[in-house]
């Protein structure tokens, strides 16, 4: 069961842009003129795949009540 370890926010860390390690940029295959303009194809939203299931298991922590469909309203925890 989660719980809180402060009572405020004035010691929580944030991470920032000074928190990322250097990124190295790999292009792999060959040139794709249907991805982009650049031919270029990202796998940004790849990686960000788990952010909604991890919002969804939070909001289940902590209300005890699972949604299983976007968006997370007040009206579907309640």
């Amino acid at each position: 069961m989660a719980r809180f370890l402060h009572q405020n926010y004035s010691g929580y860390l944030v991470p920032t842009n000074a928190d990322i390690p250097e990124l190295h940029v790999i292009f792999a295959g060959a040139f794709d003129e249907e991805a982009s303009r650049l031919g270029a194809k990202g796998l940004g939203e790849l990686t960000a795949v788990s952010v909604a299931p991890a919002i969804a298991d939070a909001a289940l922590h902590a209300t005890g009540k699972r949604v299983r469909d976007l968006p997370i309203t007040i009206e579907k925890l309640l």
